[in-house]
């Protein structure tokens, strides 16, 4: 049974979200387990877990440290680095600026976005020239200190995770592994450091932590702070699903580019996240795309008469630049 058909025939009507352990991968036969499991987890829910996924624990701390120290900051300190006012969304966002579900009146969290940086700056690096519509650096404040390193080293790790799950997913769709590399030389991963204040006092359905939507890039890779519930899946039954933070684990969601690529084989799932656990609540999901120059159109292995091409081809940067614009309500043209 092709792709295609195979998902015309799939329930998405799930009530929890599965868990891959990724760190058995080391042999085909392993892989191809793996991405038997991932592709049941694409086509029914567009969400799993993974464990395993090899991000150090100190990691992780030390971002969550840094981030923490970040967004304690006063707010005028925190708006010198105001994101409408640097090339592509880069920077500091705070409550309410964005509002990415129409029927709301505004996300109840503040963040900071990255992309691509080395470390340790390579001298004449060119592996950024492609970024087209996405292109532009990051910029950084001054304090703490090490938020920057953190959240590099973190970014990084977090690519890592990514560029293993880009070969399970070339296997999930009957591809050679090796698929999406030339795809991901430079890939478009940007990094949002989130902060969630608690949603006291009277409660207001129009403005949670951030209002249903599906993501923009390939997929996401999300870490949630530890004991706080707050992100919620939506299925086939517009019934709520919770994804509560599992020890050990990362939340792996399908992007609406994966799901634009393989024709909606596999699912772009809504989510949303609503704090209403009376304390401040931090994540970090990283967008991963491909390279910013990629095309990207239906698969023909994803295609039937049954199932004709239900997207145009966009490059990838044209889209996820489109969204942003359309979430922060931005028409400035960027550099």
């Amino acid at each position: 049974m092709s792709l295609a058909e195979t998902a015309a025939s799939v329930s998405c009507a799930f009530n929890s979200i599965p868990i891959v352990d990724i760190g058995h991968a080391s042999t085909p036969e392993e892989r191809v387990a793996l991405a038997q499991q991932i592709r049941d987890a694409c086509m029914k829910v567009g969400f799993f877990y993974v464990s395993n996924h090899g991000i150090p624990q100190e990691t992780i701390d030390k971002v969550f440290s840094a981030m923490k120290a970040y967004f304690s900051l006063p707010l005028e300190i925190k708006m010198k680095l105001y994101h409408k006012e640097v090339a592509n969304f880069k920077g500091y966002a705070p409550v309410l600026d964005s509002n990415i579900d129409p029927a709301n009146r505004g996300d109840l969290h503040e963040g900071f976005e990255i992309g691509w940086e080395e470390l340790v700056p390579k001298e004449n690096d060119e592996t950024r020239l492609n970024d087209g519509a996405m292109a532009g650096a990051n910029v950084w404040p001054l304090e703490p200190a090490e938020f920057r390193e953190a959240c590099l080293n973190y970014y990084h790790a977090a690519i890592g995770v990514g560029k293993v799950l880009f070969r399970l997913f070339a296997l999930a769709l009957d591809l050679p592994e090796t698929y999406f590399d030339d795809k991901t030389r430079n890939p478009a991963a940007i990094m949002r450091t989130l902060h969630y204040p608690p949603q006291t006092g009277l409660q207001d359905d129009r403005i949670v932590g951030i209002g249903a939507h599906t993501d923009f890039e390939c997929f996401t890779v999300l870490w949630q702070e530890p004991g706080i519930q707050a992100l919620q899946v939506l299925n086939s039954e517009k019934q709520w699903i919770n994804a509560p933070p599992i020890p050990g684990t990362l939340v792996i969601n399908i992007g609406d580019q994966l799901a634009r690529w393989t024709n909606d084989v596999f699912r772009s799932t809504v989510h949303r996240a609503i704090n209403r656990s009376a304390v401040r609540r931090y994540s970090i999901p990283l967008f991963f795309g491909t390279d910013y120059d990629v095309q990207i159109e239906p698969m023909s292995s994803c295609v039937s008469a049954e199932r004709p091409p239900k997207y145009e081809p966009i490059a990838a940067g044209d889209y996820v630049q489109k969204r942003l614009k359309e979430m922060y309500h931005q028409s400035a043209t960027f550099s």
